[in-house]
């Protein structure tokens, strides 16, 4: 990774700039072609060091409710278990982690009725009686945003 590479991830992880072209924004910023912007993207992402460019949208704000579930999956079944709740698109994110709870997914959707429905459905369909929600009391956002041109 060149210094360029270092000013580009600084840039997009503060801010994207909301045009039809942002990355033509960024090139200028950097004194280089919006193609080779692109071709940089492309080969940070092939390399593993971008892992996704999104936005970040408040879904309470938008009228949606959201909540962290965890549960219980031997692992002999986590495969078959992850792709059945990865197969929902109300799904962000699903993760391993050690413990007894050791399945962790996200559900956002656009009512509480259809949050406790998909969870049902996840349940049956999985065979998992332990799944558990855990629906945010208090948000915290930290935003970080790393400066990757400094020392």
């Amino acid at each position: 990774m060149d210094e360029t590479d270092k000013n580009l991830l600084t840039l997009i992880q503060r801010e994207l700039p909301i045009d039809k072209r942002p990355f033509q924004i960024i090139a200028e910023n950097l004194f280089i072609t919006e193609q080779e912007v692109l071709k940089r993207i492309d080969n940070l992402k092939k390399e593993g060091l971008i892992r996704r460019i999104g936005g970040i949208f408040n879904s309470k704000k938008l009228g949606y409710t959201s909540t962290l579930c965890a549960a219980k999956v031997p692992p002999s079944k986590v495969d078959c278990v992850a792709k059945i709740i990865n197969s929902y698109d109300e799904i962000t994110h699903n993760y391993i982690r050690e413990g007894i709870y050791n399945m962790w997914f996200t559900v956002i959707t656009y009512s509480q009725d259809n949050l406790c429905r998909i969870i049902e459905e996840i349940k049956v369909t999985t065979g998992l009686d332990d799944i558990i929600s855990l629906p945010a009391v208090n948000l915290f956002k930290v935003k970080v945003a790393l400066d990757l041109g400094g020392d």
